[in-house]
């Protein structure tokens, strides 16, 4: 028999809206809302990470729209296979708006193959850029998840803790839709366990981590170590987040997101282990380039006297002029000696002398 609690005050006592506002007759939800300010953070944190590691960030603008398109899918494959019931009677469902069920490990597991697809095919070390893109990743989920907050899902039992959510009668249904914890024996002002939080503060003291390693140890690591740790931490933070829920997709009678954390931590941990295995042999990071050395502002450069000249684009005898904005001026000739006359000038008609 379940246990009756107290009625408790939630901290966060509100039951927010999904819907942010209306484009015309399309909703714009808060679910979407909140991943797109989560990749926008992602991609400054991760733009500003390639810059100071000297690697060349413009390739992250294309590159984190081909990521996230992958990530998608396959977040949306992993939320569609978990809740079949869902979609069975309706597949165009799963292809229609509003797209508010997302699976990580589905997202992290296509968007980590997108990225292995570009980074070699632009020909740029995989390893370094993976370290790169870690910290982004726990950004992402830190502001992301709070789009759960506003669908009222991802939360975990009743609890008396101050920090509890309020959720409302309709929305406490299990993943698969079991009710649970029925308003009749849970008064509306029962708090429930706010697993969103719990995740997000995670990315958050998981960026912060990342972010202060690369700065204190970065130069003599091996280029992949982060990314290996993101994939350790996350696995722990999302194997415990697992204990609190009920009626989850099972896989063998177990979790299947605790099945798949293990197998991710485990992997992980020997990849990690076998890099930094007695006597293996790698090349570290290395320091960064200096700070103030930015190859991104300015594509133009600016040649001096002698560049031009071993060049062949510039005469000996000329010089080249740079103005204050940068811009090349045409040579100073006013000292340069002028050519003597071929003959005298005619005498004027007032100087000539009288004949004597």
């Amino acid at each position: 028999m379940p246990t009756l609690l107290l009625p408790v005050l939630a901290l966060i006592a509100i039951t927010p809206d999904p819907i942010a506002f209306h484009l015309g007759p399309l909703p714009v939800y808060w679910y979407g809302v909140c991943y797109a300010v989560g990749l926008a953070a992602s991609y400054a944190v991760i733009t500003r990470e390639a810059r100071r590691r000297g690697l060349d960030a413009r390739l992250v603008d294309n590159g984190i729209i081909i990521i996230a398109a992958a990530a998608l899918a396959g977040g949306r494959a992993y939320h569609v296979i978990d809740q079949w019931h869902l979609y069975s009677d309706n597949i165009l469902k799963i292809f229609m708006p509003p797209y508010t069920g997302l699976g990580v490990y589905g997202g992290i597991f296509t968007g980590t193959l997108a990225a292995i697809y570009i980074i070699h095919r632009w020909k740029q070390p995989f390893w370094k850029w993976a370290d790169v893109i870690a910290p982004g990743l726990f950004v992402m989920q830190a502001i992301g998840r709070w789009g759960n907050f506003f669908n009222q899902e991802l939360y975990g039992p009743p609890t008396t803790l101050p920090w509890g959510i309020a959720i409302d009668c309709a929305h406490r249904v299990s993943d698969h839709g079991i009710p649970q914890w029925p308003c009749p024996a849970y008064p509306e002002t029962t708090a429930f366990t706010p697993l969103f939080l719990y995740e997000s503060v995670s990315g958050i003291l998981g960026a912060i981590a990342l972010l202060w390693i690369a700065r204190r140890w970065g130069p003599k690591m091996r280029p992949g170590d982060l990314l290996l740790a993101f994939f350790m931490w996350y696995a722990v933070v999302r194997f415990w987040l697992e204990t609190f829920r009920e009626g989850n997709w099972t896989f063998f009678g177990a979790p299947t997101a605790m099945v798949v954390s293990t197998v991710v931590f485990l992997g992980a941990g020997a990849v990690l282990l076998y890099r930094h295995r007695p006597g293996a042999v790698f090349e570290p990071w290395g320091e960064p380039p200096i700070p103030d050395e930015d190859l991104y502002e300015d594509d133009e450069e600016i040649l001096d006297d002698e560049d031009l000249e071993d060049e062949g684009e510039l005469d000996s005898d000329d010089e080249v002029l740079v103005d204050d904005d940068g811009s090349d001026s045409e040579p100073d000739r006013r000292d340069e000696p002028r050519p003597e006359p071929d003959a005298e000038p005619d005498a004027e008609p007032g100087d000539a002398k009288p004949e004597g």
